[in-house]
């Protein structure tokens, strides 16, 4: 199954929130991607620190604790399904 990751949109919130930390949270099934994520944004903003969260996500609701000590400018969080 291939997944839209919607990168267009990562990009264009990264630009328009200047952040200079990005972190992504992926659920298990699309974490296998996170390398392909993130050098593909790596190679659009060389300066942006990009961490993968390597901790559960139940959902676009489930807000990885103690984000706040990483000092994040901008969460990325992926998910299985379509959230309308």
């Amino acid at each position: 199954m291939e997944y839209d990751l919607e990168i267009p949109r990562i990009i264009d919130e990264i630009k328009e929130s200047s952040a200079k930390t990005v972190c992504l949270q992926l659920p298990d099934g699309l974490k296998t991607k996170a390398k392909e994520i993130v050098d593909t944004l790596q190679k659009k903003f060389p300066s942006v620190e990009f961490i993968i969260w390597g901790g559960s996500n139940f959902g676009g609701c489930d807000i990885p604790s103690g984000l706040d000590r990483l000092n994040v400018d901008l969460l990325v969080s992926f998910g299985h399904s379509e959230w309308k």
